[in-house]
């Protein structure tokens, strides 16, 4: 296979919010720029005036860069950004942008002001991927048509420039051929055995599989239901746009995760199971303001079924401990113990320091599977899902609330890793015993020991053990083992149910803001995501 260099763009923004993070490299040969620009694009935020998709950047080599508008969008070029905007016409056709060019997004004294800094080569880069890029391009778009700036006036002038245009065209007419033959090589994504439901952990060896077809376009919705809100959360604008500053280790976690649960039929199966109850959740979270991502929480802890109980006595989908259940204000009475003649119902607020050992409702004697001695209870609000899903929701909002972790970067996975490690429990301990593992106690020791301010990394820094099972709590680690590999399961998994649902039930109400993931450039059209039919073709589903 023939091969090309690829070429990046460089780009600088000369005002606004996004001014101060320096030269931005974009990916070539294709940069997409507006508010919304789809996977890969350069999203342009906290500007007004400017549409979802506001202009093309192509760079097909390092001399021959051209912008272009979108439809009617206005796009203004200049030689140098001292120029008055309004005295600048908007361009009707792609032209070709000089190193040190200035171009503005949007109208005059609103939207973006942006220098092209220059083209910067990136080693090779295969054809298959730049005919991909190339064939989204739109027609009014094409090398072929690209015109000049004249720039002895105010006003632009445009010519032909003949050269290129053969030069261009001899190249798509050797390239165009061969789209047919390199989109037959991509390997589809989707799902292809039985897989389980949910997985516990990211080996190393699903990390060095990830497709990059799956790869490239995950940005969006770490974007949208991680990042965004953590820059919210923080009063942070940066970390939303900035890639760089985000969590890259629990990002490529998420994606191994990603091509596990997509590949797995059952966990499909299971999506089509709770549509109801995940509509619920999501419901529930937009009412109280918390991240969306918080509603795959009871996907990771039960499959969203309310009859699961686990050996610690965590109980319903949410699996809520007894002690944090009463503290929640969910009626959990009446329960018979095995071995006891008396029916208990719990009276403190957060389970004792070492459960499998001092909880009065523990059999530490007893397999691990049967340490758990409630039997039954006459009253278990843990089991209904509305109730146990607003208790959960309270519970959430103690670590999403928290100034310290809301200031970190970090505080969607923080909030999620709560739920799994608690998040402060020395405020209901009689001694005000720490849980050195809760995550806000957690999160205190990680910024001592490597004398930060914040970390909106800490997650990722933390995934430090191989799997869930193993002899060494932490593997040095700030974070109990299992806690480790508890978020970006969660994080994968809504991402992906976020697909399925706005695929199949786009028009319920809780789903309706997710359809946008699932048109044009949406991260969901290339994962795979079966339809509805399929899945119950598969057997087994049940609603």
């Amino acid at each position: 296979m023939s091969t090309q260099e690829r070429w990046d763009v460089v780009l600088r923004f000369l005002d606004g919010p996004l001014m101060y993070q320096g030269d931005v490299v974009c990916r070539g040969p294709v940069v997409r720029m507006g508010a919304k620009p789809g996977p890969g694009g350069l999203r342009v935020e906290g500007y007004r005036g400017l549409d979802d998709r506001q202009a093309t950047i192509t760079a097909y080599d390092g001399s021959t860069v051209a912008i272009a508008p979108v439809g009617a969008n206005q796009v203004r070029v200049s030689t140098h950004a001292n120029v008055d905007w309004n005295e600048i016409l908007p361009i009707s056709a792609p032209v070709y942008l000089d190193k040190d060019a200035v171009f503005h997004l949007g109208p005059p004294g609103r939207g973006a002001t942006i220098c092209f800094v220059e083209c910067r080569r990136l080693g090779v880069w295969e054809q298959r991927q730049i005919l991909s890029e190339a064939s989204q391009v739109q027609p009014g778009v094409q090398p072929s048509n690209v015109r000049e700036l004249d720039t002895g006036r105010g006003v632009p002038r445009w010519f032909i420039p003949a050269m290129a245009v053969g030069a261009l065209a001899i190249a798509m007419g050797v390239l165009v051929p061969l789209i047919g033959e390199f989109q037959r090589e991509i390997n589809p994504l989707g799902p292809v055995d039985e897989g389980e439901e949910y997985y516990e952990f990211v080996t190393k060896e699903v990390l060095a599989e990830i497709p990059p077809e799956l790869a490239e376009g995950i940005n969006q919705p770490f974007h949208d239901f991680v990042m965004g809100p953590n820059a919210e959360a923080a009063d942070w604008k940066q970390l939303a746009v900035r890639q760089d500053t985000w969590d890259q280790r629990y990002l490529t976690y998420v994606q191994g995760s990603m091509n596990q649960h997509l590949r797995a039929w059952a966990f499909w199966r299971r999506l089509e199971a709770i549509v109801d109850d995940y509509a619920a959740v999501v419901s529930i979270l937009r009412e109280t303001d918390l991240p969306l991502v918080l509603a795959a929480v009871p996907y990771q802890e039960s499959g969203y079924r309310t009859d699961r109980t686990s050996p610690a006595c965590a109980a319903g989908m949410w699996q809520l401990m007894p002690e944090v259940a009463n503290r929640m204000e969910l009626s959990v009475r009446g329960c018979k113990l095995r071995g006891s003649q008396s029916l208990w119902s719990p009276t403190a607020l957060a389970p004792p320091i070492n459960v499998y050992k001092n909880a009065e409702y523990i059999d530490d004697t007893q397999p691990f599977a049967s340490k758990c001695r409630i039997q039954g209870c006459e009253i278990d609000e843990r089991k209904d899902v509305v109730a146990s899903t607003r208790a959960a929701v309270r519970l959430l909002a103690e670590a999403w609330n928290d100034d310290e972790l809301r200031a970190s970067g970090a505080a969607v996975q923080l909030t999620i890793l709560s739920h799994n490690a608690g998040y402060d429990d020395s405020r209901f301990d009689p001694r005000g015993r720490v849980k050195k593992l809760n995550v806000l106690h957690a999160y205190r020791r990680w910024l001592e020991a490597t004398n930060q301010e914040r970390a909106p990394d800490f997650y990722g820094q933390n995934i430090t053990c191989d799997s869930t099972q193993g002899e060494d709590m932490t593997c040095g680690g700030a974070l109990h083992r299992e806690t480790q590999h508890y978020a970006y399961n969660i994080t994968a998994q809504h991402f992906l149910a976020v697909c399925y649902y706005a695929e199949n039930y786009g028009g319920m109400g809780a789903f309706k803001d997710w359809n946008q993931y699932v048109r044009g450039e949406g991260y969901c059209t290339q994962l795979g995501v079966p339809t509805a039919d399929e899945v119950r073709a598969k057997g087994g589903v049940k609603r």
